[in-house]
């Protein structure tokens, strides 16, 4: 098993000064202050979503926009397995895939078990704008995707197939099994490359999604989040990744948040939106992420260490934090100083 953070460093950090043209610098030097630019997504790995997102904030653009750019990277990288295109598919080998977005008027718009369309924040922000409506679920959003001028793709992957058909020998849902089986099918694929495509120990690779949160110069915050959803999962499940108050939440006023891991625990407590509450009443954001947390980690008892779920937020001063039930979960912040992925506390 490789060290994680030497991954990180030697990595995703180096991308990110490769992507930004910029100097990783300590984060004492990136603050959160109102009125700079600043955004903030799940996982290491989505320091490119990061830069994609910066070439709007980068230039005063709103941050609603800079955030629906900056998910796209994931959604269309055949490498990521969690969303988007090259998800890996339900138990019936179908790629559904999850996304909503919110903006700082409190507009918002969803979709779930979206199929054949990559783009599914595209689609969320059209039902958003285009619609009387929130959400828009299975054929009836893919009707709706259509009639807007959206491509039918086939979004299941060779790869992606594959490690699906080598599930299908034991047939076994239960998330941390699951990952398992598919980490032990991706080295025996990449013979030489054990880093690609799951480079994390089992307990870190418990998530699915990207959620992304940003403040704009104005003071403006924008989120989206996106996602395939739990490889393997029953067709028809839906997580709490486009569920508005549940993988994110956005309130001007306030701050933002969004939720990465287990959805059905994150739904169980109203996560996104309890954190935002929480920094309502002067919490900081790492303090409310470890807040809605806590409330997870009551509710599963004794059981609280086998799942994982991270939450990431951002107040309206742009100051940002994390927090997780086990280690492993990581955030990337990007200003106009450069990028960092922080690890952020958990409880366990």
């Amino acid at each position: 098993m490789i060290n994680r953070r030497k991954f990180i460093q030697a990595s995703t950090l180096t991308s990110a000064a490769i992507l930004l043209g910029r100097k990783i610098f300590p984060m004492s030097q990136i603050p959160g202050v109102k009125g700079r630019a600043i955004v903030i997504s799940t996982w290491g790995p989505n320091v490119k979503a990061n830069a994609a997102a910066w070439e709007i904030l980068g230039k005063g653009g709103r941050a609603f926009d800079a955030v629906v750019k900056g998910v796209q990277v994931p959604e269309a990288d055949p490498k990521d397995n969690s969303v988007g295109y090259g998800g890996l598919p339900d138990r019936d080998g179908k790629v559904t895939l999850d996304a909503c977005v919110m903006d700082e008027f409190g507009n918002c718009g969803a979709v779930m078990a979206l199929e054949h369309i990559m783009h599914p924040s595209l689609v969320a922000r059209a039902v958003m704008e285009k619609t009387p409506h929130v959400q828009l679920v299975g054929e009836g959003a893919l009707q709706f995707a259509l009639a807007q001028g959206f491509k039918e793709e086939n979004l299941l992957t060779p790869e992606s197939e594959r490690a699906w058909k080598n599930w299908l020998k034991t047939s076994k849902y239960d998330p941390n099994e699951t990952i398992r089986q598919m980490k032990k099918y991706m080295e025996n694929e990449n013979p030489g490359h054990k880093e690609e495509p799951y480079p994390w120990p089992v307990a870190e690779l418990n998530h699915d999604t990207i959620g992304m949160v940003a403040m704009d110069i104005k003071g403006n915050l924008g989120g989206a989040c996106t996602t395939s959803g739990m490889a393997y999962k029953m067709h028809g499940r839906v997580g709490d990744s486009p569920i508005i108050g549940a993988g994110l939440f956005v309130d001007n006023e306030v701050g933002a948040a969004s939720a990465t891991g287990v959805g059905e625990e994150v739904v169980k407590v109203c996560g996104s939106h309890t954190v935002v509450e929480m920094m309502r009443q002067g919490m900081s954001p790492a303090n409310a992420c470890k807040e809605a947390v806590k409330r997870i980690v009551k509710n599963k008892k004794d059981k609280a260490n086998t799942v994982q779920v991270g939450f990431l937020a951002i107040n309206n001063k742009g100051e940002h934090g994390g927090f997780a039930i086990q280690k492993g979960f990581n955030y990337c912040v990007t200003t106009k100083q450069g990028t960092l992925v922080i690890d952020s506390k958990s409880w366990f």
